[in-house]
Order: structure tokens, then sequence, then C-alpha cells
């Protein structure tokens, strides 16, 4: 059945339960939070051994260097080693830097608007620069973006990736248009992975700026809830053999495998683009924090220690996703109110509401103890223009919260449908 088959009647007779139901929800004092895309607890429990991989006079790595000290930009070999064929980025071509991956994306950004890259005329400052912005998206990328004052241009995706089409017309007639965001493996929120396909074509793409940029944030390349699982992307490899090796920048953390407050933060791209990082990076560092690194590297171990990691990971949350997937279709299947993701990876769910009802759902959900990311977090400048579009992240709290949490979401879904099919046929 669905909304458009509903008599008016059934509408309102529907709208009564709802309505009944949100606020015996709202009566209970709730305070629930499914904002943010943080492990649990539990999650970090599992790199506690982290704590105690380094003990004092042993803080040399496999070469002998001394940890302690200053140097090694590039940072410790032995945990590229480890991370490489996780990231499908050559040793060579990989940096271990320090906690975190974003502040990475902002260091490569502002170094383009400060001096340019190869590929430049010049520094991008001081010339309008537009960033396209496949959605639903990262509002952390978007964040970022804006901060610089870049104009963020949206760019719709499917089940494959971003739309091309729009990429290849917008990139390809407008020098203004710089680059792009791309969350290659399950990505933010819709869990969507890259094909192949597209990332050659996005590599093959013929862009009016020379120095056009492919911000490829592998945030969640590690992160799977079930096999088969996606394999990294050659990326750097087809980018070379594109003819635009040094199109683009790949970043990785560990924030979301080990301790998210302090993890190892990664940046691959060719031998020129690293060349490139590495020298302006060292005019404000002597080295990222080795001895961490070291840590990292003894914890894991082998490639197949961080694998074997992240099937640990995946134990502690698939059931909170499967719960939210149980939730949803029970209460909102029926009257075909909604539409959801069933990620096989990633964070986050994201929820399609009727449009027009994303924003009074939160504020709903809000209201009865349930906090959600604000409506519009998935877009650029935080507009969602069909206002339909919804994040769950139930990662962090325990399952028994993340099923309540879901509960309360779905009965405010289908007061905010009910009321708006209501308000139409009135």
């Amino acid at each position: 059945m669905s909304l458009s088959s509903l008599t008016p009647q059934e509408i309102a007779s529907r709208l009564e339960a709802a309505t009944a139901d949100y606020e015996k929800f709202a009566s209970r004092g709730l305070s629930l939070d499914i904002t943010r895309g943080k492990p649990s607890a539990a999650q970090l429990d599992l790199a506690d051994p982290l704590l105690t991989a380094v003990a004092p006079g042993d803080t040399r790595s496999a070469d002998g260097t001394d940890t302690r000290n200053y140097g090694g930009l590039h940072g410790l070999p032995e945990l590229r080693e480890i991370f490489s064929p996780l990231l499908g980025v050559p040793q060579a071509q990989l940096l271990a830097q320090g906690a975190s991956s974003l502040t990475l994306m902002r260091d490569a950004l502002v170094f383009m608007m400060l001096h340019g890259r190869p590929g430049s005329s010049g520094p991008w400052a001081g010339e309008p620069v537009r960033m396209l912005c496949p959605v639903p998206g990262y509002d952390r990328h978007f964040g970022v973006a804006e901060s610089l004052g870049f104009d963020l241009v949206p760019v719709a995706t499917d089940a494959e990736g971003p739309d091309m089409e729009q990429v290849a017309t917008l990139a390809g007639s407008d020098p203004t248009v710089k680059g792009i965001w791309i969350v290659p493996v399950h990505s933010n929120p819709t869990g969507v992975s890259i094909s192949e396909r597209r990332a050659r074509a996005l590599m093959e793409l013929t862009a009016a700026a020379d120095d056009f940029t492919v911000l490829w944030d592998n945030a969640y390349a590690l992160h799977h809830l079930r096999e088969p699982h996606p394999e990294p992307i050659d990326v750097l490899g087809i980018a070379a053999g594109s003819g635009h090796p040094d199109r683009p920048l790949v970043f990785a953390s560990t924030s979301k495998i080990t301790h998210a407050g302090a993890g190892v933060s990664f940046f691959g791209a060719s031998p020129a683009m690293v060349e490139w990082f590495a020298n302006h990076t060292a005019a404000g560092s002597i080295g990222p924090d080795k001895v961490n690194h070291l840590r990292h590297a003894r914890f894991f171990g082998s490639p197949d220690g961080v694998r074997d990691h992240m099937r640990k990971h995946a134990e502690l949350i698939a059931p909170k996703f499967a719960a939210v997937d149980e939730v949803f279709t029970r209460e909102l299947g029926p009257d075909d109110l909604a539409a959801w993701t069933d990620p096989a990876g990633g964070y986050f769910i994201t929820l399609a509401v009727p449009p027009g009802t994303a924003s009074h759902v939160v504020k709903l959900a809000a209201e009865a103890g349930v906090k959600l990311t604000p409506a519009g977090a998935t877009h650029p400048h935080g507009v969602d223009p069909d206002d339909a579009i919804i994040r769950i992240a139930p990662t962090m709290p325990p399952l028994e919260e993340v099923a309540e949490a879901a509960e309360v979401v779905a009965t405010c879904v289908r007061v905010a449908a009910y009321e708006s099919v209501a308000a139409i046929r009135a």
C-alpha cells in the first residue's frame, strides 16, 4: 500500500494512531543521540592494547629509528608498509602523518590556495574556486571547502557514484571548477561505493582546469559490515594510465579503526604530488608522532592484522544497522512512507522521507528526546532543496538505544508524512 492509495479517512486514522504513539515516546523523557558517526566505547576498547604496545626503553622501529626524536617526515616505513596494500597506494607514495585525515585535506587545499600545485598557473587564492560535491554527501568535506570560500556545486549520485555526465559538463566547461570530493568506498552517508568504470571516467575526464583535483577520501575503505566487500581501486594507477597522474589525492586514517582522537592519517598521490605536499608540510613540521606510528605498527603487525581487527568492529556494529532496518521495515514499509539504505559498510544509513518533511521529522524527534543530524547536513551549505534526506548514525549508542531511537524516528516520519498528505488533501 502507498500513501496515494489511502482515503482521507484512512489518512486521518493513521495520523491519529501515529500521534498517539509519538506522545507516548515524548512522555518518557528520552535522551538518545544518533547524530555523529562515532565509534562506540566497545569499538574503542578493541584498540586499547595500543596503550602498552610501546614500552619505556623499547621505542626503536624495525630499521633502528628512535621514534622519540625529530625527523621522518614521511612517517614510519613499517606502518606505511602495512597500509599500502589496504589503500591501494605504493608505499613510496604513501605518507603517514598525524591523527586527522581531515587536517590533511584542509592542508592540501590551503597549499593550493597559497601556492598552487603541479599543473597550476598560480595560487588558487584571488580567483573563483568551485568544488563539485556529490550529494547526499559528507558534511565535513563541505565545511572545509566552505571555510576556504569555495563555491560548492552539488552533483547527483547513483549506485555507481557521481553522475559523470554532470561532472563532465561542469568540469569540462568551467576552469573555475577545481576539484571534486569522492568517498570511494561505503560513502557518507549512502554507503555507495564508486565503480571502477566511474573512477576511470573521472581520471580520463578532460577538465577545463589543468589542475583539476580529485580528493579521494578513503574514510570508510576498511569499514565493511559483511562479505563480499569492495576492494581498493588503484586510482593512482588509473590516473597515471589516463594521462592525469597528479589528479587524485588519496586520504585515509585510523580514526574509526583504533582510537578516534589518537590515530594515524595517510596521504597518497603521484610522486610529484607527494613531493609537493611533503615540501609544504615541512615548513610547519619536523615530523609526525612516530611513537604513535610504532604503536599502530606493532598492534596490527600486518595488513591481515588490520583486516582481522575490522571484522571485530563489524561484529559489534552490524547488529545495530540490522536493528534500524528491522524497525523501519516494520513501521514505515507497509504504507511506503520512506526509503532507506541497507549499506554493506560505512557508518551511516540514509533515510529518504517524503519531500518537505525532513526538517519536521528532525524537530519532532528532538522534542521526543532523540537527537538527529540536522536535515540538510548531507548537502552543500546545509540546504537540501527537497528537504527529504536524514542521516542516521547507529554506531555509538548501545544496541537497545539504537533500536529505541529508530522506533522514535519511524514514528516521527509517520506523523510528518500523514500530516503532509492530510494538509495537501484538505
